[in-house]
């Protein structure tokens, strides 16, 4: 396998961006190697400059569920750029997909478009806040809400601490309204809200936390976090930027039937390009300005091409059985992996919901929290994803993320990395 192409585009790339990267984990900091500079995607393919083939289980993080390439999706593109790519001003394209996602999505009832996952979890809390009058936040251990200063906090000692940031240029003051407790821990929600009584504006989580392993909750928790808030007059916020219609078209939502009240969701409404939303009932997201005083605008929000390929994209997955099939070529694929290790003795496991899966090199199979990850476990992880690369299967490069399966990921293509799973873990484990 030849990176000669990549190596040299990542020498031009560090002298132009901050670690020649635009986003930190593709610098391949956690694994070896290079970053691969990619070319070109075709369904479950994609193809690096230095023409390598990889089945892709990153897809791009998680937004193309139907593929790389999809025809309906980039007919969508094609046809929307024909007329134009950006206009800041209202257009049919976002009456189409804000109308498509809540006849569909019985859990919602406005929906407001901007540019990113982070952007609307941002302008969420910010609703949050406004809609109560209170400032503070929990939010939890292990999950993952964007790059916005108030959720780049961690937590001190003790059950209910309020946060320190994890990121320079974030103000202390800032993190102070954040309050960060364990997940699956009921104990320490109850201590936080009596210690901040009426000083609490919402609960932030992702529902299926999947940015720091897949740490899937037992739905216990999660009922008891819609029981407090309501008895609290505390905002319940699912976070469902990569969960959102991966385990089904209303996602965890839909899956656990709880009523969140916001919900934000990431670029897979976007069918890949850049898109994020967040939404809830009528009274809350009548907030926003104009019809309220909480601020919140953009001049791509809602912009007409991201609009048009989500539209195609969602409309795919309402195709009868399309999340029961991508439900069953999952397991069908993590099945075969895990049968294998066990029958070598391997200390390795494979979390999964939906169409989302996390490697885990633990025997333990009820890891809910960030905590309970050995983070020397990630050692053959390294070793696993280079074994990969080398057999022609593309992971994201961190133990730490989860992998996707997209409706092109054929049982033909699983059958292959199936194969190449097994090869890379006696390697792994040699």
């Amino acid at each position: 396998m030849s990176t000669v192409i990549s190596e040299q585009l990542f020498k031009e790339a560090k002298e132009l961006f901050p670690g020649g990267v635009n986003s930190p984990v593709r610098a391949f900091k956690a694994v070896e190697g290079v970053p691969l500079f990619m070319k070109k995607g075709a369904g479950c393919q994609i193809w690096d400059q230095d023409g390598n083939k990889y089945i892709d289980f990153c897809c791009s993080w998680g937004p193309l569920i139907l593929g790389h390439n999809n025809v309906s999706v980039r007919n969508a593109i094609m046809e929307a750029v024909d007329n134009g790519t950006s206009f800041g001003t209202p257009t049919l394209a976002e009456n189409l997909l804000g109308g498509l996602i809540l006849s569909n999505h019985k859990y919602i009832e406005k929906i407001r478009f901007v540019s990113s996952g982070t952007e609307a979890t941002m302008s969420a809390i910010r609703m949050a806040r406004g809609f109560t009058g209170r400032s503070k936040i929990i939010k939890f251990d292990g999950c993952y809400h964007g790059h916005a200063d108030s959720l780049l906090v961690k937590a001190g000692s003790g059950l209910a601490t309020l946060g320190v940031t994890t990121s320079a240029g974030v103000p202390e003051a800032f993190a102070q309204e954040t309050i960060v407790l364990p997940l699956n821990d009921e104990d320490a929600v109850k201590t936080c809200l009596q210690n901040y009584k009426d000083e609490i504006a919402c609960i932030i989580i992702e529902p299926i936390p999947a940015n720091n392993g897949l740490l899937i909750q037992d739905p216990q928790f999660l009922y008891f976090l819609r029981k407090v808030c309501t008895e609290q007059n505390v905002l319940l916020f699912f976070d469902e930027v990569i969960s959102g219609f991966r385990v089904g078209f209303e996602g965890a939502a839909g899956l656990y039937d709880i009523q969140p009240d916001i919900i934000t969701f990431g670029k897979i409404i976007g069918g890949g390009l850049p898109v994020g939303a967040y939404a809830g009932s009528k009274e809350i997201m009548s907030q926003i300005s104009p019809d309220g005083p909480v601020y919140q605008a953009g001049t791509l929000s809602g912009n007409p091409v991201a609009m048009m390929a989500g539209y195609a994209a969602l409309k795919e997955t309402l195709k009868e059985g399309f999340f029961e099939s991508q439900k069953e070529r999952t397991e069908y694929f993590v099945n075969a992996v895990v049968d294998y290790a066990k029958s070598k003795g391997y200390n390795f496991s494979i979390y999964t919901v939906g169409s989302i899966f996390w490697l885990a090199f633990s025997e333990n199979i009820d890891i809910r929290k960030a905590s309970e990850i050995d983070a020397d476990s990630m050692q053959y992880f390294k070793r696993l994803h280079k074994a990969l690369l080398e057999r022609s299967v593309y992971l994201g490069p961190s133990g730490f993320e989860v992998g996707f399966i997209s409706e092109a990921h054929t049982k033909e293509y699983l059958d292959i990395a199936i194969q190449a799973f097994k090869e890379s873990l006696d390697i792994a484990f040699e």
